[in-house]
């Protein structure tokens, strides 16, 4: 059978960590692009690291970061009540991180096809950057949030390196499907590492089809306009 206690902690921390990646992304992304962002290239950089990392690497700066030794570990423990490393928050720190580029690169494409046009006249109208990018640029970005959430969300299901290295394996705290998967295999239950994979991949291909399918009810929609 599949774990369902696995199940359910993996779809709480996709749904988490795509909420605070959209907070997150799509400032960052109208900074990158709507404002005069000087340092844009090194911003840009830094949040495409975890493209080209290997995912162990950044779960391990991650949690030497998070542990005991550093400052800014203590002091999250001190806040939580407990440390960030092997434990559930821990991991949404961990996802996020990981999931950044993943989030941030539709909001970059989709804010950059907004017509300049519309934004001058929407600041010639007297509308500040933050009312101009919700009012103006965020309706007409509806497919780049989408894309940014359910990559997100997607991506985050998938996860293994990262939330092995930060979390570990505790069941119902930190135990993920992928991590649950690789368990499944090394215990040799080859039944039920065939369902949680077929369920990992349908996941994937589930959130694909819904990205796909909005990029073709839109793609009518402007033709049909």
């Amino acid at each position: 059978m599949i774990d369902t206690q696995a199940l359910w902690l993996t779809l709480r921390l996709a749904a988490l960590t795509s909420v605070l990646l959209l907070l997150i992304t799509v400032p960052l992304a109208a900074w990158l692009v709507l404002g005069r962002a000087r340092w844009r290239p090194v911003a840009e950089a830094l949040a495409m690291v975890p493209l080209v990392l290997p995912p162990t690497v950044l779960g391990y700066y991650l949690l030497v970061l998070l542990g005991p030794r550093t400052g800014f570990g203590r002091f999250c423990a001190n806040l939580l009540g407990h440390p960030l490393a092997f434990s559930f928050a821990g991991l949404v720190v961990g996802s996020v991180c990981y999931s950044l580029p993943f989030a941030l690169q539709p909001l970059v494409a989709g804010f950059a096809q907004v017509p300049a046009e519309l934004l001058e006249a929407a600041l010639l109208l007297g509308a500040g950057r933050g009312r101009t990018l919700w009012r103006v640029v965020l309706p007409l970005s509806r497919r780049a949030l989408l894309a940014s959430g359910l990559l997100g969300f997607a991506h985050t299901i998938g996860e293994f390196g990262v939330v092995l290295m930060i979390g570990g394996d505790i069941p119902g705290a930190t135990r993920t499907l992928s991590i649950a998967l690789l368990d499944q295999v090394q215990s040799f239950q080859y039944g039920a590492a065939n369902r949680t994979a077929a369920l990992l991949l349908l996941s994937s291909l589930l959130a694909l089809i819904v990205l796909y399918s909005s990029r073709e009810r839109i793609l009518r929609a402007s033709r049909a306009a």
